[in-house]
């Protein structure tokens, strides 16, 4: 199915026409993220957490500490919404009012459930692992016994979600356009610095290549085993 059914929270309000309900385009939105916010209420009170997550076909991941109330609360089914937000550049009109941003950002309504498999725990974490910097896995110690027992993984289906993206120069009002002001998009985007060694690493020991190119997350959800569609493509 091309696009994800629309639901009463899912209904755009305001400038409706940046909305989109395309499962590739949202996919590709929680793909590019390097972090996702997780909002839920627990007791009455409102709480967003931030938290690195990865999506593996049709569901999202998340993770934490068992110990933690707010996430247990969700794992327990309490109803989450979950954004993400992509910022592609500062939009600068001629006038204070018309400034905005290009973006991409999307959101997924749902309850979380917990992953309780060993095996199925150490396939998100090595897609997680993956999904922030593709080869990673590869060399580290992966996750033991007790560390995995440690873990909160919960899943979140994507089932009810919608993206909203802004694209384009800015739109001033018509009598504005004369102005000598410089109008335009300021592109912005995710750029990597040289990696930093650990203190206590081995001279000799040499930033791998994955680091020395790393271009931001988006490890495609096929390459990770058990996955079952690779995350869309948008231009």
């Amino acid at each position: 199915m091309s696009e994800i059914p629309r639901t009463e929270r899912t209904t755009l309000r305001r400038l409706p026409k940046r909305g989109s309900f395309d499962r590739a385009l949202i996919h590709e939105v929680l793909d590019r993220a390097l972090i996702c916010h997780v909002g839920f209420v627990v007791d009455g009170r409102p709480f967003v957490i931030p938290t690195i997550h990865v999506r593996i076909g049709d569901r999202l991941f998340f993770h934490g500490s068992p110990a933690s109330r707010m996430l247990k609360a969700v794992g327990e089914g309490v109803e989450v919404c979950v954004t993400v937000t992509l910022v592609d550049g500062l939009v600068l009109a001629r006038s204070a009012f018309h400034h905005s941003m290009n973006y991409r950002s999307a959101m997924v309504f749902g309850s979380a459930q917990p992953v309780e498999s060993p095996e199925e725990k150490l396939r998100v974490l090595q897609a997680l692992t993956d999904h922030l910097i593709r080869g990673r896995w590869q060399e580290v110690r992966i996750p033991s016994p007790a560390e995995l027992n440690a873990t909160l993984v919960l899943s979140l289906p994507i089932e009810e979600a919608s993206a909203k993206v802004r694209t384009g120069p800015p739109i001033d009002d018509e009598e504005d356009y004369a102005l000598p002001v410089w109008a335009g998009v300021l592109p912005i985007g995710l750029a990597a610095g040289v990696p930093i060694p650990d203190p206590r690493l081995a001279p000799t020991a040499l930033p791998p290549g994955y680091a020395l190119a790393y271009d931001g997350p988006g490890a495609a959800a096929g390459d990770v085993p058990g996955a079952n569609e690779p995350p869309g493509q948008v231009e």
